[in-house]
């Protein structure tokens, strides 16, 4: 009986808390209603647990009505810290599928970022043995209810210098009908980082499409490309930009490497920071004509501040959002229930932009389009971070409808589709299993693919 009635009060908490979050008045007027209620909810949870020490501690003690709402998010969100690693009611478990692409089909590629494993000048900037699993690993939530950390699915914190790793992520990925990684290439002056997992790759029998998106920005510590803090800086020049191409040929040449309609795709990350884009473009172009390769198709991606890249010489755009989206979201940062005195997360709501189907608003009319399943970097940024929040129905509906779009307004052989991303861990895009969700993601984006593709 006391199981039933602790259900019944649970359900009731459950119902408050929702009708309370779309109660249409200020946000003043909530935290007032909402300091009266904690006393009553307080009693409620008290009879569920009878031993919470600070439920206790509240019922006996004369504390502020600040005071009481503080100790109340304070045990609320140590409760929520019980839950990491706890399994979601939108987890799913491996599914063997059986999807085949064609030419007419719809063609998923996702981002790809290659920083799983050590390397000398990670060692000296961050510290021996850092890999994006060290940022991964010591993410925390920051307000109750934040989902942090992401966590891999059977502790599979892999080592992508390891071929085999890629090996299992290229059959995980052909299953749930992902056609090719987009793999991040880093050239800075003729020097590479992160280049062991690609060339590694390159270097395999392990057949599965792949191509290159340069990612061109400085590196830094803040890991944004901002002048601040810049450990390796780009310094273009015709000479580089040369040379840049030559070496990127290496991979074009691959029998593997993306074509449309027989162009290679190579994707520039911020044409903004070339000093001249076009004369990179045509350096480029002539090489490829001049040395076997023939035409490219160079396509520009949009990230700031370049909104259309089809001012430019470019082939072809391609969306990486989050880039952009913050101006057309709504801010709720103020909404969360933080325990930090110097909260300062940028929190934005997708609900709006998703059901109303914002994304077909003002776009290039020339453009590759793209979609993340989640995008939270505080396991980089801590408390300054950025988070877009969406679940996993509003990231289907999403996706269907750029797949839609996609097959409708894109010609067989050309209909690309994007998703940021394959392993972008520690800014919470990732396809590949964690322990909330298990295979979700990678289900979800099955279906859909297969829902559009007519199997």
């Amino acid at each position: 009986m006391k199981k039933i009635i602790k259900y019944i009060i649970k359900t009731i908490l459950i119902l408050i808390r929702n009708i309370f979050k779309i109660l249409p008045i200020s946000n003043d007027n909530k935290k007032n209603i909402k300091i009266k209620l904690v006393m009553y909810i307080i009693k409620l949870k008290s009879f569920i647990d009878p031993d919470n020490i600070i439920y206790n501690f509240i019922k006996t003690k004369e504390l502020s009505e600040k005071e009481i709402l503080l100790l109340s998010n304070y045990n609320d969100y140590i409760n929520g810290l019980f839950d990491i690693g706890k399994k979601s009611n939108d987890f799913v478990e491996y599914k063997k599928n059986n999807i085949s692409i064609t030419e007419e089909d719809i063609k998923l590629i996702t981002y790809y970022l290659p920083q799983f494993h050590t390397f000398p000048e990670n060692d000296e900037w961050w510290g021996k043995g850092f890999t994006e699993w060290t940022n991964v690993t010591k993410a925390i939530p920051h307000f109750v209810g934040h989902y942090q950390p992401h966590l891999p699915y059977d502790n599979t914190f892999y080592d992508l210098s390891n071929l085999d790793v890629m090996r299992k992520q290229v059959e995980l990925a052909r299953n749930y009908g992902i056609y090719g990684f987009c793999i991040h290439y880093y050239w800075f002056n003729g020097k590479r980082l992160l280049e062991k997992p690609l060339d590694n790759f390159l270097n395999s029998d392990i057949d599965f499409k792949f191509c290159i998106n340069w990612a061109n920005e400085n590196w830094t510590r803040k890991w944004d490309g901002a002048e601040q803090e810049v450990l390796l800086a780009q310094k273009h020049s015709d000479e580089d930009d040369l040379a840049c191409i030559v070496e990127i040929c290496k991979y074009v040449r691959d029998e593997r490497y993306i074509r449309i309609n027989g162009k290679p795709l190579i994707i520039i990350y911020n044409s903004a920071i070339l000093p001249d884009v076009n004369n990179t473009i045509k350096i480029w172009r002539k090489y490829c004509r001049e040395n076997g390769i023939g035409e490219i198709c160079i396509t520009g991606a949009k990230t700031f501040p370049t909104e259309d890249p089809l001012i430019y010489d470019f082939d072809e755009a391609v969306e990486f959002p989050p880039h952009f989206l913050w101006r057309e979201l709504p801010c709720i940062s103020s909404k969360k229930t933080s325990i930090h005195s110097s909260f300062a997360m940028n929190i934005y709501d997708m609900s709006d932009y998703i059901n109303q189907k914002q994304y077909f608003n003002n776009k290039p009319e020339r453009i590759y389009r793209c979609v993340f399943p989640n995008w939270d970097n505080t396991p980089r940024r801590g408390n300054e971070g950025f988070l877009f929040q969406l679940d996993l129905s509003q990231y289907k509906n999403w996706l269907s409808d750029i797949m839609k779009h996609t097959k409708e307004n894109r010609k067989q052989g050309d209909r690309l589709v994007f998703i940021n991303s394959w392993n972008e861990w520690a800014e919470g895009a990732h396809l590949e299993p964690d322990r909330r969700y298990g295979y979700a993601y990678l289900q979800a984006t099955a279906e859909i693919l297969m829902e559009n593709n007519e199997y």
